[in-house]
């Protein structure tokens, strides 16, 4: 019996080029490898080996990539990392004491180490503008969190679930969205007195989980009609697997987006809520409270008036402008 043409492989073995199923990885990974061997030295990837990998990008890393070159988003971004970093270490920028006043020097305007000038009670309008923006921060960035996890939890369980839990969930938001929130701030921060931030920020709260709750709430209704989510049930997954593996992954989107706005909106808010005198108290420095106090001397000192006002204004617009250029860069629509 003559022998065959060419060496038979061994039992089990797979023939060169051919890919066992259920092998994608494996296939891509000896393509690619192909292409490499083929491809001279120094020479790009061809285009459509370029093309496939950009379309295997998931929806946060296409997001970034779209963030780095939008100018719109770095500007703010840096303006932001600016005021976080007076808002931990003030002292960095501004080494004297808010609280330290010399009433000689009373609605003086700037001055040699006091660029900004000084306020009604002799404080240096410099130093008092930098601290303040860590209350002011404070309050929106801990309304901001407190906010967004409990309306994302409640909002999320009632468009999971249904029923009568979004029902009382609907209702219960259209009540809060109700309440006038300067009217409530006067109601609310005047019976729980203490002028700290934690009143703001639990007033801020709730009344800012409604809003959290409504986006949430659509976004997982949406998330949940996915053939996906359908498959990993039909497999036998259960609710809790289901909702934190499948659909809040695909869902959370939005609710950072309107987040990201709310939080300019919050330490707006505070502001406003501190010149009316409801919400933080002296010793307390905060924005709000500069201006408060810097109103009924504009026409005599408008320095005292235009830098905390100033200040509060570019932070408002920072985190608004964040929070749209996120939002174009995760809406598939824009796209």
């Amino acid at each position: 019996m003559s022998e065959p043409p060419f060496p038979q492989p061994p039992e089990g073995a797979v023939p060169v080029g051919a890919v066992s199923p259920g092998d994608g990885g494996a296939a891509r990974l000896a393509s690619r490898e192909a292409e490499s061997l083929e491809r001279p030295a120094g020479t790009p990837p061809s285009e459509p080996a370029r093309k496939a990998r950009e379309k295997t990008r998931s929806l946060w890393s296409d997001a970034w990539h779209d963030l780095r070159r939008n100018p719109v988003f770095l500007l703010s971004a840096l303006v932001i990392a600016f005021l976080l970093l007076i808002a931990v270490w003030p002292g960095l920028v501004a080494s004297g004491n808010p609280l330290q006043c010399d009433l000689s020097k009373s609605q003086e305007g700037s001055q040699p180490g006091h660029p900004f000038g000084f306020d009604a009670q002799g404080c240096d309008v410099f130093t008092r503008t930098i601290h303040g923006a860590r209350a002011s921060i404070t309050v929106g960035v801990c309304a901001t969190t407190g906010a967004t996890l409990l309306g994302s939890v409640l909002g999320g369980l009632a468009g999971y679930y249904g029923g009568w839990w979004d029902g009382l969930l609907s209702r219960l938001a259209d009540v809060f969205f109700g309440i006038p929130i300067i009217l409530g701030g006067l109601v609310f921060l005047s019976v729980v007195t203490g002028g700290s931030v934690w009143p703001v920020v639990g007033f801020i709260v709730l009344l800012g989980w409604p809003q959290i709750s409504r986006i949430a709430r659509g976004a997982v209704v949406a998330a949940k009609q996915h053939d996906y989510v359908q498959a990993a049930r039909a497999l036998g997954a259960g609710d809790r697997r289901l909702l934190l593996r499948h659909i809040a992954p695909n869902a959370v989107a939005p609710v950072i987006v309107v987040a990201t706005i709310a939080l300019g909106t919050y330490i707006a808010l505070e502001a406003t809520l501190s010149f009316i005198g409801v919400g933080l108290k002296p010793p307390t420095v905060s924005w709000g409270i500069d201006i408060s106090n810097a109103s009924n001397q504009i026409r005599n000192a408008p320095h005292m008036l235009l830098w905390p006002a100033g200040f509060l204004s570019v932070t408002v617009l920072a985190f608004i402008m964040l929070g749209d250029a996120v939002r174009d860069a995760l809406d598939p629509k824009l796209r």
